[in-house]
């Protein structure tokens, strides 16, 4: 018997509270950042580090991930932009690439802790179990816009898409590969690899989670850019975003092997494990006074 006939679809993106319009992509995007800012600083305080310099980082990340998002898209679907004066920043009519916002939201805020002095590989690895899972999560807001679905498919977990999201070559068949679906599983899969086995059973040296972050997150995004059918620009046959998640695959590899033929920093926080003690302030501490042997203090 079949757990699942298929997995329904919402009717609307939307929902309407009184004279209130909720737009559920947006809400589902909200939470995802809200849910990644929380994991991030959980995991930073338990280093030593200070919530503040998290929030700070946050505000201008994902500023920057917006921007870098959209100029993503502008880059490699040039051809969906409007053609209107204000097409390329026409973003309430979708086009945002991941690849970008993560890149320039990343950039951004390791620039904002190194300026506050804070330890950026610690940090990286912080945030790389918090990207992950708010990656999964904003995929759900693909399936309220009935979107960026794969192939058609009758496997019992099939995603049912109304006639009007459909593409006209497959207009007659009801049910597709839940791409969201399995870009959730594998997000949320690999972030708790890294957490649970990576990080507490081996301690790598810092920024290694999150060059792991990168290989693995980019090998799933591989193989479901080869189920989706949402329309694409291509290379040499391959969607630009597959050759783009094998290039980043490939770096991240390279970046995590690097890390580990490096001379371990004596002054790095990377190699405790999360929750059972308390590592080395992220954050360089001011000088602190000693006073010799067999002396006291005046006034002690």
């Amino acid at each position: 018997m079949n757990l699942l006939a298929s997995i329904p679809s919402p009717s609307s993106g939307t929902i309407d509270l009184g004279p209130f319009q909720i737009h559920m992509y947006g809400l589902t995007l909200l939470v995802a950042i809200a849910i990644c800012i929380w994991i991030t600083g959980h995991r930073y305080v338990n280093r030593g580090g200070d919530w503040d310099l998290i929030f700070r980082c946050a505000v201008w990340g994902v500023g920057a991930g917006i921007v870098g998002a959209r100029l993503y898209h502008l880059a490699t679907s040039w051809n969906e932009v409007p053609d209107q004066w204000w097409g390329p920043f026409a973003i309430w009519k979708g086009g945002l690439g991941v690849w970008g916002g993560i890149t320039l939201g990343c950039i951004v805020g390791a620039i904002v802790a190194k300026r506050a002095g804070a330890n950026v590989a610690v940090l990286a690895d912080c945030l790389a179990p918090g990207l992950l899972v708010a990656q999964g999560i904003g995929r759900i807001g693909n399936w309220w816009n009935q979107e960026l679905y794969g192939k058609a498919t009758d496997l019992p977990w099939g995603l049912e898409i109304d006639t009007a999201h459909r593409p006209f070559s497959s207009i007659t068949q009801g049910t597709y590969h839940p791409t969201f679906l399995y870009e959730l599983i594998w997000d949320l899969f690999a972030a708790a690899l890294l957490v649970f086995v990576i990080e507490r059973r081996y301690h790598p040296r810092p920024p290694s989670l999150f060059a792991l972050y990168i290989a693995i997150y980019s090998f799933g995004r591989f193989w479901v850019e080869l189920v989706r059918i949402d329309p694409a620009n291509h290379i040499l046959g391959l969607r630009v975003n597959t050759w783009v998640s094998a290039i980043v695959c490939i770096a991240g590899i390279v970046w995590f092997v690097v890390i580990q033929r490096r001379g371990r920093d004596p002054g790095a926080a990377g190699g405790t494990r999360l929750g059972r003690r308390r590592a080395a302030p992220a954050q360089p501490a001011g000088p602190k006074m000693t006073v010799p042997k067999g002396r006291v203090r005046p006034g002690g």
